[in-house]
């Protein structure tokens, strides 16, 4: 077989010619593997197994996928590695299938040796791999050509049902697993299947990207560096997919080299990544919003798995050796036309736009297109340019069950957190005037502006004229003392951006006296 020719020596134009002379595998080659495992999947489907450790006396097999590379559609020539998510019988729930991995790994290990068509393939146990989840991983032989296949099982919980379809699953479903608390990632097999069709129905132009940028991973990366804790290969797939969404608006006709290039200038920026779906689960759900939000609030980079909110399948690798290796790419023939010019990349974004709803009491609201990281400034500058307000704007934000914040004129959405449609608030001051958050009953706090050396009880006002809560009703508290109606706010020393905490107080009914 002849070496294939190294990917930094193709030049731009020669891109797809080189996938599908060197990376596509044959069918006679993928028949041959799918083979070899299609006896695995029968010795799974066939056999009961034996339960321990509290498991049921008997353990069936309820469905055996195919997924990763063979799974999607994505296989490169030659890179012969299976990946098999069982759903078994012994799992009704997230908590359980937790709690029995290891024991049902074990199992599955000591029932591999009585299969007698296993053994005849050379079937040889490599053990436990530690992983995200831990997973049984063994090797067997083709049948004709003896080559080496690696196969790995996951088991899982069927937390979809018999039948998966690729509509949004139930929010129950979401909400049981947040609830579950477990890893980020090791209950995520469960939604396998959903994972698989997300990229098994791309245009095969696509997925001849995802090959290309895989071939370029292994090779130029993961091989340069066995030892460090690089992101899996689904990060990459998740990557480019979303680089062809912005960059194409989903066009299935488009320039291999081109992909990747923006795949590389992305890698290169992936401190400031958040990239996330909600085709699966519906965001709208309080329990789902509140989980995908928080991980908005993490340090980046961010890939959300787009069928399980709770894992960022991106956290806590090296991301910064592969945009070492993303830098050294972009100066090979590869991304280089004839001309020698470098080859232009898509306008992709490290974040997508979001829509922001500008409220503004009195006012109708205002619905702007703005980046997460584009600062505040830019934002106050749309604002300004849509309603004409030349007097001081400020800006506040508040999270569900969080405190309000002031968003600083050099600070972006993306450095509070703020990834997807959102809502703040817009209030006017003058120079004098500084604001103040005040903490409504019943949660949420709303900001005011006010001068320091007017009295409490024009606060009051403000209040009764937003919140209907009348001025005799109402008691202000900073740090804990009460604040009395014809005392300054500076003489209780409120600056700019503090919190008061407003309580509504009985008022006394005077007793009517009959005469």
């Amino acid at each position: 077989m002849a070496l294939s020719p190294e990917l930094y020596g193709t030049p731009a134009s020669r891109l797809d010619s080189f996938v599908a002379q060197w990376l596509q595998p044959n069918r006679e080659w993928k028949e041959e593997v799918l083979d070899a495992v299609r006896t695995v999947e029968q010795f799974l489907r066939a056999e009961t197994f034996q339960g321990e450790d509290g498991l049921d006396q008997e353990v069936q097999v309820l469905k055996v996928v195919k997924v990763g590379s063979f799974g999607n559609g994505t296989v490169l020539r030659s890179s012969a590695e299976v990946e098999l998510v069982v759903f078994l019988s012994c799992f009704r729930s997230f908590q359980q299938e937790a709690r029995h991995h290891q024991a049902v790994l074990r199992m599955i290990r000591k029932k591999l040796w009585t299969c007698q068509d296993l053994l005849a393939l050379g079937l040889e146990v490599l053990g436990v791999s530690q992983g995200v989840p831990d997973a049984l991983t063994f090797t067997i032989q083709t049948r004709w050509t003896a080559e080496l296949v690696t196969v790995t099982i996951v088991p899982a919980y069927r937390a979809l049902g018999p039948s998966v379809s690729n509509s949004e699953p139930h929010p129950e479903v979401y909400v049981s697993l947040i609830k579950a608390g477990g890893y980020p990632g090791n209950l995520s097999p469960s939604f396998c299947e959903l994972q698989r069709n997300f990229v098994k129905h791309r245009p095969t132009k696509l997925k001849s990207l995802l090959r290309l940028v895989k071939h370029w991973y292994l090779q130029y990366v993961k091989a340069k560096c066995p030892r460090a804790m690089l992101p899996p290969l689904y990060a990459l797939e998740l990557l480019t997919i979303y680089a062809w969404e912005m960059g194409t608006l989903e066009d299935e006709s488009f320039s291999l080299d081109e992909g990747l290039i923006t795949v590389m200038e992305l890698l290169q920026k992936y401190k400031s990544l958040c990239i996330y779906w909600t085709r699966h689960y519906a965001i709208e759900n309080p329990i789902i919003e509140d989980c995908v939000r928080k991980q908005f609030q993490r340090e980046r980079p961010i890939i959300l798995d787009p069928a399980d909110p709770t894992y960022n399948v991106a956290e806590g690798y090296r991301w910064d050796i592969v945009a070492q290796r993303a830098n050294q790419c972009l100066k090979q023939d590869c991304c280089y036309d004839n001309q020698e010019n470098p080859v232009p990349s898509w306008n992709v974004m490290s974040a997508r736009n979001i829509n922001v709803t500008v409220e503004q009491w009195g006012y109708p609201d205002l619905i702007l297109t703005v980046n997460p990281h584009e600062t505040i400034m830019n934002v106050k500058e749309k604002i300004r340019r849509r309603k004409g307000y030349s007097s001081q704007q400020r800006l506040t934000f508040q999270q569900p069950s969080g405190e309000r914040q002031l968003l600083d004129s050099y600070s972006s959405l993306a450095d509070f957190g703020i990834f997807s449609d959102t809502r703040i608030s817009l209030l006017e001051t003058t120079a004098s005037e500084i604001l103040v958050f005040v903490k409504i009953p019943g949660g949420g706090s709303h900001a005011y502006a006010i001068d320091p050396k007017s009295f409490i009880l024009s606060l009051k006002q403000q209040i009764e004229d937003k919140q209907g809560i009348l001025r005799n009703q109402q008691q202000l508290e900073f740090q804990g003392q009460v604040l009395q109606d014809w005392l300054a706010f500076r003489s209780y020393g409120i600056e700019d951006s503090d919190t008061l905490i407003l309580s509504k107080r009985r008022v006394k009914k005077v007793p009517l006296v009959r005469s």
